[in-house]
């Protein structure tokens, strides 16, 4: 989602992957970097799936 790479390793959230080199950038990224807006930017494109029944 955040490289849109094909990884087999990270993390799934909602319906969206998240590798693991991502995924550790991001915490690591400081608030007052200007890469921050960039995560924040790509992670709002999650969306939550609606529940089924």
């Amino acid at each position: 989602m955040i490289c849109e790479q094909t990884k087999t390793a990270g993390i799934h959230l909602y319906t969206s992957f998240i590798c693991t080199d991502c995924e550790s950038i991001m915490i690591k990224t400081d608030t007052s970097d200007p890469q921050y807006r960039y995560y924040v930017e790509k992670l709002r494109k999650v969306t939550k799936p609606g529940i089924y029944s």
